[in-house]
């Protein structure tokens, strides 16, 4: 017997308690408003899109709540990416009265009918379709697809997933980035065409990132960007320098990031330090806030785990592969005070840890897709005014991944591609995050990581870039660090714009010295240049427009000479012009 939750409670969108995963016992207000357009619908299938940490998964038991209830359905089935999530599904459906069976894959013949559904993957039904098929021609039956744009991860998923649950009366389908890197169609997905001509992914019901930050369901983030030199020797025995910082090619780009995250080098350890340091500053108004490392694969994992683990003097929780084990683990870390947590699989879905509030970008995989779930990660807000706190190496895709969080996306078929892109819109990024890595290592073997030195670059928040270059543990970097665990959005700009005003004045009184006044003039002048060049390059990451036609347009419209000629106060007026366009 299903013990349903009253469909017609609300509550404000900001906090409804401290709930366990899944199982608020009031709705927010975007929930209930998507509940009530599911109900008004009455569709067969129901796409909805929410930011994760937004609550996706109270929604959906709320659904299946109403249709029991209803006698609409009589069974459910929960279709998951990873066998983590399937247990996360089972134990929350359990918290509001709904029993599913978490059992691995589906090599039961049969399953209790004390059930009132089951939990499998995308792989499982891929291996047993038939058998799936025949469960929901068996009962009336609703299907959730948990993060379906795995659906469209390969043909053979999608054909599985189309052909299973063709029977089943009812089809929910939810996601918190419905984008793709492949023009796969995803089952049960509307595809309109866009102005272009071109299909695009069509919601039922959309909640973004921008919209739940308004409502205070998420919490703010800021990146913390490190760029530095690196130098590293080819596989041809040449030897290699460049700065994370530069305009670099593709290849020059790709071989300076594993330079930097090299486990043996100073960057990824200066790193680590300013994370922890930043971890440190936040437990003080969130005593069991947690850090994360996103590593790339297995051998650097346990390197990062290492280092931490001499730097703070505590092992941390670490999470290598889908297995049982690794579900009690991060069971174990949830419920925990445990600083933190290193993974490489289980990142882009199946990571739930509230407490997460500190993040270590240390991955070379680049999509937006896999950009957007990680730093899901820690996006799940507890009470109001969490703030969190996201490192990356200073690489344009990843910068410019970050200035767009906001941006609300669908998955294009058919999407034009440029010769220009750093990587290659046909990455299979889930497959690359969700699987053994093996072939990371190979990589090695095309060049030797030399050296390597962190160099705090700037912040970013809210597609904005604050700050100038400051070496590691410097006073200039210690004020960004030092930001409170508790800020409201609106409190993170002004604090951001304190502390970079702050920033140049410690540089014009350092430069002053002895030196005359008209030095001071040339330094402050020189700030504000690399503070407009850091703008214009950041908006030409996100426009695609290059660098010297935003000048040319920023002259247009503020006056005065060319940059060269420019006073302090001309720059000043550009960069007024530009922080507008963002």
């Amino acid at each position: 017997m299903v013990k349903v939750a009253t469909a017609q409670e609300s509550i404000s969108p900001a906090f409804p308690g401290r709930a366990p995963w899944g199982t608020a016992s009031a709705l927010r207000a975007w929930q209930q408003e998507a509940l009530d357009a599911y109900l008004v619908q009455d569709r067969q299938d129901f796409l909805a899109v929410a930011t994760p940490g937004a609550g996706k998964t109270t929604f959906a038991l709320r659904v299946a709540s109403e249709l029991l209830a209803r006698r609409t359905v009589e069974r459910i089935i929960v279709v998951t990416p990873t066998e983590h999530l399937k247990v996360q599904w089972a134990d929350a459906a359990a918290r509001v009265g709904i029993h599913l069976d978490p059992g691995v894959g589906n090599t039961r013949s049969a399953r209790s009918r004390q059930f009132d559904g089951i939990c499998t993957t995308y792989a499982g039904v891929a291996m047993n379709a038939h058998g799936v098929e025949a469960r929901c021609r068996g009962s009336k039956t609703l299907v959730i697809l948990d993060e379906v744009h795995h659906a469209g991860h390969s043909l053979s998923w999608g054909d599985a997933v189309r052909s299973a649950f063709e029977p089943a009366v009812r089809r929910l389908l939810l996601t918190g980035t419905p984008f793709r890197s492949d023009i796969n169609p995803i089952p049960y997905v509307s595809y309109d065409p866009g102005p272009d001509g071109i299909p695009r992914s069509t919601a039922d019901y959309a909640y973004g990132y921008a919209e739940a930050l308004r409502d205070h369901v998420v919490r703010p983030v800021v990146f913390m960007a490190y760029g530095g030199p690196m130098r590293w020797r080819t596989k041809a025995g040449d030897e290699v320098s460049a700065s994370l910082n530069d305009p670099l090619t593709k290849d020059v780009t790709a071989q300076a990031w594993r330079t930097a995250l090299d486990p043996n080098g100073e960057w990824i350890g200066s790193v680590l330090h300013s994370a922890d340091r930043r971890l440190d500053e936040v437990r003080r108004h969130v005593p069991d806030a947690a850090g994360l490392v996103i590593a790339t694969d297995q051998t650097r994992a346990r390197a990062y785990a290492r280092l931490l683990t001499q730097l703070t003097g505590e092992k941390p929780a670490l999470v290598l592969s889908d297995d049982a084990g690794s579900s009690r683990r991060i069971e174990a870390f949830r419920e925990g005070d445990a600083r933190w947590l290193v993974a490489v699989r289980m990142v882009s879905e199946g990571v739930d840890v509230p407490r997460l509030a500190v993040g270590v970008y240390a991955t070379a995989t680049s999509t937006p897709l896999f950009f957007a779930q990680a730093v899901g990660r820690f996006v799940r807000a507890r009470r109001r005014g969490e703030l969190a706190t996201v490192f990356l190496p200073t690489v344009p895709v990843l910068l410019a991944h970050a200035a767009v969080l906001e941006r609300e996306r669908d998955h294009v078929l058919g999407r034009r591609t440029s010769s220009e892109d750093l990587w290659s819109p046909e990455e299979d990024l889930l497959a690359a995050a969700n699987r053994e890595q093996k072939a990371s290592d190979d990589l090695d073997d095309q060049f030797a990581a030399l050296e390597s030195e962190a160099v705090f670059d700037h912040v970013l928040f809210d597609s904005q870039a604050y700050g100038m270059h400051a070496a590691p543990m410097s006073a200039d970097e210690q004020d960004y660090l030092g930001l409170p665990g508790l800020l409201e959005p609106d409190q993170v700009s002004r604090l951001l714009t304190d502390r970079q005003r702050r920033q140049i004045a410690r540089r014009d009184r350092l430069d002053r010295g002895p030196a005359p006044r008209e030095q001071s003039h040339a330094r402050a002048l020189e700030a504000r240049l690399k503070e407009l060049n850091s703008l214009v390059a950041q908006y030409a990451r996100v426009a695609g427009v290059p660098h010297a036609h935003i000048h040319a347009d920023l002259r247009r419209r503020c006056g005065g000479p060319s940059l060269s000629a420019a006073t302090t106060e001309q720059v000043e007026a550009r960069i007024a012009e530009l922080r507008k366009r963002f």
